[in-house]
């Protein structure tokens, strides 16, 4: 018998999920350029993070003197969640992005000629700021009451 058979089905609110290292949880982040949380979403450890995207973003409630904010002016995210769904979906909300493609995209879109992405310098200048988000993630690995 295998020893990556399940045995039982896990809860869909557990966020436990079966993937290459075993049992795992995948957390995905939304934070501010001070490096602030604004949504947290915990999934198991199969999901894909492309399709992850939406649901983090869905999450987001900034509270203003009015209505709560609900949608950032540009989302950085790194080679995990690029998508023509996700862009499309940013798009049609007009939230700008700056998400870098995969390499297998941009060999299969080289095979396809349409309109590229743009990656230029000043995209790469504001892929640098990314960085907040990794250091969010290390504050918050360095919390005690937040295994991670």
């Amino acid at each position: 018998m295998s020893n990556y058979t399940k045995f039982a089905t896990e809860p869909a609110d557990h966020a436990i999920g079966r993937s290459r290292g075993g049992l795992t949880t995948k957390s995905h982040l939304v934070c501010d350029g001070k490096g602030r949380v604004l949504a947290f979403v915990l999934t198991g450890g199969q999901v894909a993070d492309t399709i992850m995207l939406p649901a983090a973003l869905g999450e987001i409630r900034v509270p203003t003197a009015g209505r709560p904010r609900l949608r950032p002016e540009r989302v950085l995210a790194d080679k995990g969640y690029p998508s023509k769904a996700n862009r499309a979906w940013l798009r049609q909300r007009q939230i700008a992005s700056t998400i870098p493609e995969r390499d297998d995209q941009i060999a299969h879109r080289r095979k396809k000629p349409g309109r590229p992405i743009d990656f230029g310098p000043v995209q790469r200048e504001r892929y640098r700021r990314r960085n907040v988000v990794e250091r969010c993630f290390n504050r918050l690995k360095q919390w005690r009451g937040l295994a991670m």
